[in-house]
C-alpha cells in the first residue's frame, strides 16, 4: 500500500536499506557465529565502569534523566575548557546531526559537503528543503577544501565535515582547515563531525574548539559510539558557542538522551572509565596498523586510515568480495555504494576477530582468482 501525505521532500531521500543483521547472516548461510565488522562498532566494549554504572540505574528507569544529564555537559565542557553552556546532547551523533540540520536549514539553502563520506549529511540536509552540493575526495581519498571554497555563495548554509572521514579514514590538515574556516560564508556554519578522532594522531587533527572560542560559525560533533562503545546506547554531543546550543535546544525535544546511556558516558569521562577506553582503544589503533600489514601482504591496496576502521581495495568487485565474506561468517562494508567499486571498509575488531576476517578474505580472494 502507498502511503499518503508524505512531505515531497522525502522523495527525494535514498531510501534506507538495512544491511543484514548477525542472526539473519546466520539464518540464512547455516552459520553458528558470524563476526560484524561492517559497522565500525568498538568489539572490546561495553567496558565495566559502563556497566556497573548502567545497572545501577534500572531502579530508576521510569523517571526522566537529570542529573546525569547536567554531569555528562559538565564533564563535555571541562574536557575542552568551556562551560556547559557551549555543550548539548543528542541520541547519538545521528541524532544531534539531525537536531543541527533542523535548527539551521531552510528551502534553498545549500549545504556542501564529500561527495563520498557520510551519507547521513545528504539525508537530512534533503529532508530539511536543502540543495546537496558534493565535492569528490582526490585520489589521496582526502576532501579538497579549495573545491569547497570554490562552491560558496550567498545561499551556503552548512558545510559537513567529517574528519577523520568516513569511509577512507583520512583527515584535513591544520592548515586547510584554517583556511576553509577563514573562508566561510558570513550566515555559514562549518559542522565537523569527528565521531572517530579518539583514534587519530591528536596532531595530525586541528584544533576545532579553538576555532569556536574565537567566535568562528563552526559546530564540534562527537560521539560516544566508537571509543567508548556505547553504539547501542545512543548518546551524542555537539559543542558550539552559547547562543547556538540556546537554538539547538529548543529545536531538540527534552531529555534527548536515555538514562542508561547518560549514566553509561558520565562513567566513562571519569578517571577509570577514561583508562579503560584508552587501553582498548590503543589495541585498536596498534591492530588496525597490524591490518594494514597483513592486507598489503594479500595483495590489497590499504589508505592511510586515522579510524578504528581500515579502507582498502583488491583486484575484485568489493560486492562479489564481501559476499563470498557473509558466506564465511564475516559481515564488512563494500563501498560501492561512495562509488568505490572495489574498496572495503572493515572495521577493527578484537585480534581474534581480525584474524578470523584475515583468514576468510584470504580464502575469498583465492576463490576469485580461480
Amino acid at each position: 500500500m502507498e502511503a499518503k501525505g508524505i512531505r515531497k521532500e522525502a522523495y527525494v531521500c535514498d531510501k534506507y536499506v538495512a544491511g543484514k543483521s548477525t542472526d539473519e547472516v546466520m539464518a540464512d548461510y547455516g552459520l553458528k557465529s558470524v563476526v560484524k565488522l561492517g559497522s565500525n562498532e568498538n568489539m572490546y566494549a561495553p567496558y565495566p565502569e559502563a556497566l556497573k554504572a548502567m545497572q545501577s540505574e534500572l531502579n530508576r528507569i521510569n523517571i526522566y534523566p537529570e542529573k546525569n544529564y547536567v554531569k555528562l555537559k559538565e564533564l563535555i565542557a571541562e574536557d575542552y575548557g568551556v562551560t556547559s553552556d557551549w555543550v548539548s546532547l543528542g541520541h547519538g551523533a545521528g541524532n544531534v546531526l539531525d537536531e543541527v540540520a533542523k535548527t539551521l536549514l531552510e528551502d534553498g539553502d545549500e549545504i556542501i559537503t564529500g561527495q563520498q563520506s557520510y551519507l547521513l549529511y545528504q539525508q537530512i540536509s534533503k529532508i530539511m528543503g536543502g540543495k546537496v552540493i558534493t565535492v569528490p575526495l582526490n585520489e589521496q581519498y582526502t576532501i579538497e577544501t579549495d573545491k569547497i571554497i570554490a562552491e560558496f555563495n550567498e545561499h551556503t548554509k552548512i558545510v559537513w565535515l567529517c574528519n577523520p572521514n568516513n569511509p577512507t579514514g583520512s583527515v584535513i590538515d591544520k592548515t586547510t582547515f584554517e583556511k576553509l574556516v577563514n573562508a566561510l560564508p558570513e550566515r555559514a556554519w562549518l559542522v565537523v563531525d569527528e565521531a572517530y578522532a579518539d583514534f587519530a594522531d591528536q596532531e595530525a587533527l586541528p584544533n576545532v574548539i579553538d576555532y569556536i572560542k574565537a567566535g568562528k560559525q563552526v559546530i564540534l560533533i562527537r560521539t560516544f559510539s566508537k571509543y567508548q562503545g556505547l553504539a547501542g546506547a545512543r548518546i551524542g554531543c555537539l559543542v558550539a558557542n552559547p547562543e547556538f546550543v540556546n537554538w539547538y535546544d529548543t529545536v531538540s525535544e527534552p531529555f534527548n538522551a536515555n538514562r542508561m546511556g547518560l549514566a553509561a558516558a558520565v562513567a566513562l569521562m571519569e578517571p577509570k572509565g577514561k583508562a579503560e577506553c584508552k587501553k582498548y582503544g590503543d589495541l585498536i589503533v596498534k591492530d588496525r596498523a597490524w591490518l594494514n600489514e597483513e592486507l598489503t601482504k594479500l595483495g590489497c591496496v590499504c589508505s592511510p586510515s586515522q579510524a578504528n576502521f581500515v579502507f582498502f581495495s583488491t583486484p575484485y568487485l568489493a560486492s562479489d568480495v564481501a559476499e563470498l565474506l557473509l558466506q564465511k561468517g564475516v559481515i564488512v562494508r563494500p563501498c560501492g555504494g561512495w562509488g568505490y567499486d572495489k574498496h572495503i571498509r572493515v572495521s577493527v575488531g578484537t585480534h581474534e576477530q581480525n584474524e578470523i576476517f584475515l583468514e576468510k578474505l584470504k580464502e575469498a580472494l583465492e576463490e576469485l582468482a580461480k
